[in-house]
Formats: structure tokens, C-alpha cells, sequence
């Protein structure tokens, strides 16, 4: 455990060497595992695995805080030249690295609208009812997610497919 509290240290630690503003913002990134890290902690407090249970809760912190970290430090294209480079020898099994190099950035890119629709949303369900955004939101939000990935796949068609 302590092995793994000083890798978590050392990756806080490349988070502050930035500034106050990149560490702040890093933080907030990592608000998103809360209730991973509750339902871990509580589970191995249930069964009495309290060694486990931290090395569990600090592995995912750093894996995820390191991830976190190399998306706000690097450009998109550079990781998306990254996993070309990794993907090529796979393109002989007949595997287009292209379409997974398209799949990546996508999933970077529209993450944080999903997040913003689904944010407005919950603000309209909060608007129309005095009861928190339930599971009613879900369906909404799917049909918001496949409009959205139906614009992408028309634009990627105008612009000549995934040609490779």
C-alpha cells in the first residue's frame, strides 16, 4: 500500500508542478469517482479487507489521475498518432488503425457534450418537477446521443468516410 500512496503522491505531485489552476482543475476531473470509491470502500469495509479495499481505491485514483493527466497535457492528434504507431503492426490481420484512430478522438471530443446534454437534461427535469432527474432522463438522453452520432457519421460520409 504504501508503494502505491507514493505513485498516487508522485502523480499528485505532477499536478501541482503546473500551477494552482491546472491542479484545481485536475481535482475536479477526479470528483467523477466518488461513487466508485464509496461503493469499493464500503464493500471492503463490509468484508473486513480494509488493506485491499485502499490499495483498490488508490489504484484507481492514479490510474484514472494519470489518464486524466495525459489528456489535459497532450494534444489530440499526438495520442492519436501514439496508437497509430501501436496499431500498425496489427493492420496485417487486416485491422484499419484508422477507424480506431477516428473512434479515439471521437470519444474524446464528444464526451464532454454528452456530459453538457445530459447536465441540460437533469436542469430541465429540475424545471418541470420538484423531484430530483430520475431514470426518465435516460431514454432522452439516448435518442439525443444517437442524433448526434447520426450528424457525425454524416459529416464523416461528406467529408469521403474512413478511407484507408
Amino acid at each position: 500500500l504504501w508503494l502505491l500512496l507514493s505513485v498516487f503522491a508522485f502523480v499528485m505531485l505532477t499536478y501541482v508542478l503546473p500551477g494552482k489552476v491546472f491542479f484545481v482543475n485536475g481535482l475536479r476531473q477526479l470528483k467523477m469517482l466518488w461513487p466508485f470509491i464509496l461503493i469499493v470502500g464500503v464493500w471492503h469495509i463490509w468484508i473486513g479487507s480494509f488493506f485491499e479495499g485502499g490499495a483498490i481505491v488508490v489504484r484507481l485514483l492514479s490510474a484514472v489521475a494519470l489518464a486524466n493527466l495525459v489528456t489535459m497535457t497532450t494534444k489530440l492528434s499526438d495520442m492519436i498518432d501514439v496508437v497509430s504507431v501501436i496499431l500498425r503492426p496489427l493492420h496485417a490481420l487486416g485491422l484499419k488503425p484508422k477507424i480506431i484512430e477516428i473512434a479515439i478522438a471521437l470519444v474524446i471530443r464528444l464526451t464532454p457534450v454528452l456530459v453538457s446534454k445530459g447536465s441540460q437534461l437533469s436542469d430541465a427535469w429540475r424545471a418541470r418537477s420538484k423531484r430530483a432527474p430520475s431514470w426518465r432522463i435516460i431514454l432522452p438522453f439516448t435518442v439525443l446521443a444517437l442524433d448526434d452520432a447520426d450528424h457525425v457519421a454524416d459529416a464523416l460520409k461528406a467529408r469521403g468516410g474512413l478511407e484507408s
